[in-house]
């Protein structure tokens, strides 16, 4: 309302809001209201483009047979994201604690291999 023109709709939406809340929005709480929208908003926009660049990178890679398995890795990621992302991270710790244990393994059986020979 800093602005000086105020629309009906404007005025009725900020005493729905009011009443809503039990109380009138001071301008600096509206402003932060209207920042946090705004950030809602464009965080909304972007995960809609990351949407589409993936579809259209899912279509290309149904497209080349090579590419299969990333297609279907991509298409799991699009329709169950959070999912996804958990067995991508339990899949990369299970990897990772695994190639440790097998350079360790091979590590032990070198030093046997060595100290039988010598």
């Amino acid at each position: 309302m800093s602005d000086g023109a105020v629309t009906p709709v404007q005025l009725e939406q900020d005493l729905e809001q009011a009443r809503q809340l039990g109380r009138w929005l001071s301008d600096d709480e509206r402003a932060a209201q209207a920042e946090q929208q705004r950030k809602l908003a464009s965080l909304a926009e972007q995960q809609r483009l990351r949407r589409r660049k993936l579809l259209i990178l899912t279509g290309v890679c149904v497209l080349i047979p090579p590419l299969w398995p990333v297609a279907l890795g991509l298409t799991l990621y699009l329709l169950f994201p959070r999912t996804t992302k958990r067995l991508g991270l339990v899949a990369g710790l299970s990897l990772l604690v695994g190639g440790v244990l097998v350079a360790g393994l091979i590590a032990a059986v070198l030093l046997a291999i060595l100290m039988a020979l010598f």
